[in-house]
């Protein structure tokens, strides 16, 4: 994905006015409203369907062929295997839907992402598949920073916006299964 030149980055002080709104997401489930397979570095793919499975991640992800965490055995790790974004973090960060991808997540959905809410090992249904929460921290990086703005590097990463895992979470996948853009996400 190419970025226009011409895209301006959120404040600090607009990303903060939208703390409220994020703060108001379902906390029981939500409507997945965009799914995004990275097959390669900065390559992104939006279809209506995926298969999610414990051996592959997200069919068709560069997790399972090259990931920036590893096992000890060198495998990639299972604990940033997917990961989720709100659609109200995102809309706020990136505005209008086509520059979401971007963040590099897979699944955008309308759901209260804090540790209050879904501690590490909690369990979610995605579509007809079972998805437990990662230990792992989501944070912003250098490359969030080129397609964001570095105010939204800091949002996600420190205070408020960090307490409500703007910048997502992760989970690994523990019933292999279909996710369609509509799917509810939901506590089991």
């Amino acid at each position: 994905m190419v970025q226009s030149e011409a895209i301006l980055h959120r404040s600090l002080e607009e990303l903060r006015a939208a703390l409220s709104n994020i703060a108001l997401a379902p906390k029981d489930g939500g409507a997945i409203a965009l799914i995004v397979v990275r097959p390669d570095h900065g390559v992104r793919e939006t279809p209506n369907e995926v298969w999610v499975s414990a051996a592959k991640g997200v069919e068709g992800d560069h997790w399972s062929k090259e990931c920036w965490r590893t096992t000890d055995d060198g495998a990639p790790h299972p604990g940033v295997q997917i990961n989720l974004m709100s659609v109200r973090a995102a809309e706020a960060i990136a505005g209008e839907p086509a520059r979401w991808p971007a963040a590099g997540n897979n699944f955008f959905v309308d759901l209260d992402m804090s540790p209050e809410n879904l501690p590490p090992g909690t369990r979610l249904a995605l579509g007809t598949a079972e998805i437990e929460i990662s230990q792992e921290p989501n944070k912003g990086c250098n490359l969030f920073v080129e397609r964001y703005g570095r105010d939204a590097c800091v949002f996600v990463n420190v205070g408020k916006g960090r307490d409500l895992r703007t910048r997502g979470l992760y989970a690994r996948v523990v019933k292999d299964g279909a996710v369609c853009i509509g799917d509810m996400v939901r506590k089991l």
